[in-house]
């Protein structure tokens, strides 16, 4: 392995510890995978959206009973997540590859800079209602097609949305981490269908991610997450200049 290749699976672990302890870091695994081991844009992509399926559905264990409730609670978000999720990952087809890295380098800046705010507001007030149909609607549409065109799982779109819009934290984190398997599902299909997924690749991926969430995910209930969360801070924001400058 070369150390631009242990480099890239660095950053992936790295983004799997940031799921687990902050929900956030999922957007720097196709930068990784393009950029630092030469993977096509839309096979990056694809291999993503699979792999983010295994760590969905990883952050809903031991609440499987409260994501089922979640999931019929807030089916309006959740299907038409589904629906944005397929759409977005039947863009990747044909969008134009700098268009898609300016969308990721985007959402990197914007995740980075949410991560920074986090850090000096971690409990910011909640005190406007949970969105009615139509913004349940907006939300999973917008969030579903953006999530599968840049390969991420969702959290990092929803999450800091919700958090902006002052809506409940703790019904906007399951929300989060529910929101995942209707837009992995719906990407890894359409991708799989289109012939553009590497199941390898995706599984090698997700291994990476899961081992990463699992530290994360204990980091975050037996020590202070704060480095961690600061680290991936860094690394969104030098990774959303890089495909925007590059």
């Amino acid at each position: 392995m070369t150390g631009t290749e242990a480099l890239a699976w660095a950053v992936i672990a790295l983004a799997g510890a940031a799921i687990g302890a902050t929900s956030i870091g999922g957007v720097l695994v196709v930068p990784a995978l393009s950029s630092l081991l030469g993977v096509p844009l839309p096979e990056a992509i694809a291999a993503s959206s699979l792999a983010f399926l295994v760590t969905g559905a990883y952050a809903l264990t031991g609440n499987a009973s409260g994501a089922l409730a979640h999931l019929r609670r807030d089916a309006p978000l959740m299907l038409t997540a589904l629906l944005g999720a397929g759409a977005g990952a039947a863009l990747t087809a044909w969008a134009p590859g700098d268009a898609v890295r300016g969308w990721i380098g985007l959402l990197a800046l914007a995740s980075g800079a949410h991560a920074l705010w986090r850090l000096h507001r971690p409990d910011p007030r909640a005190d406007h209602p949970w969105p009615g149909l139509g913004g349940q609607i907006a939300l999973g549409l917008g969030v579903g097609l953006g999530s599968a065109l840049s390969g991420t799982g969702g959290p990092v779109m929803l999450l800091p949305i919700l958090m902006l819009m002052r809506r409940p934290l703790s019904r906007a984190i399951v929300a989060a981490q529910v929101i995942q398997l209707p837009i992995a599902i719906a990407s890894s299909a359409t991708h799989a269908l289109a012939g553009r997924l590497d199941w390898r690749l995706g599984a090698t991926i997700a291994v990476a991610l899961l081992l990463g969430a699992w530290a994360g995910r204990r980091l975050a209930r037996r020590a202070n997450p704060r480095p961690l969360q600061a680290a991936t801070a860094a690394v969104l924001l030098a990774t959303g200049a890089w495909f925007l400058l590059a």
